[in-house]
């Protein structure tokens, strides 16, 4: 892999906002949302209506909590970009490396920009479609297969607080070498 030319590196909060570009648009709605709750809870706080004081109030509450689980889920697709990015430079299209990335549509976000900047995003799309994933398979395949999956410590350590992955190469280096 280390001898073919790499496409043009892109800076790192592009790359950044590409990994987690779906996570990133429900976070807008979860602002919004949580906006939305709050101004309805001022509203019944100022009516003192129990009932929908509660309903406004749980409704915020859940919307506001998502907002940092989108975050740090963003940060933790992107350790994932990080280090699939390094591991398909080093060892190229590999079915344990895609495998181990082919659980959840973020997952797969990050396995695919990672190849796209290494310039093979078309072997990685095709291997992810002789797997049978479509292009609408976004709810993540334990969610479907573990209904449990919540209480799981699996679950929380891979999906919101991935240990933090410092990439082994210099792709923008390596790119500016092969291209002279």
């Amino acid at each position: 892999m280390k001898s073919v030319l790499l496409p043009n590196q892109p800076k790192t909060i592009f790359s950044y906002l590409r990994v987690g570009r779906l996570l990133y648009y429900s976070l807008i709605l979860f602002i919004l949302e949580a906006w939305f709750y709050w101004y309805k809870l001022e509203a019944a706080y100022a009516e003192m209506d129990k009932f929908f004081i509660g309903l406004w109030l749980w409704s915020f509450l859940f919307s506001f909590s998502h907002i940092y689980l989108v975050m740090a889920d963003g940060w933790s697709r992107f350790q994932n970009y990080k280090r699939a990015k390094d591991q398909l430079y080093m060892f190229g299209l590999n079915k344990r490396i895609t495998d181990m990335y082919i659980g959840s549509k973020c997952q797969r976000m990050a396995v695919e920009t990672a190849a796209e900047e290494l310039g093979i995003i078309d072997e990685v799309k095709d291997y992810y479609k002789k797997k049978g994933v479509k292009w609408f398979h976004y709810v993540p395949y334990f969610m479907v297969s573990d209904p449990f999956f919540l209480f799981k410590r699996k679950f929380w350590s891979r999906t919101f607080v991935e240990k933090k992955y410092e990439p082994r190469f210099d792709y923008k280096e390596i790119q500016l070498e092969l291209s002279v």
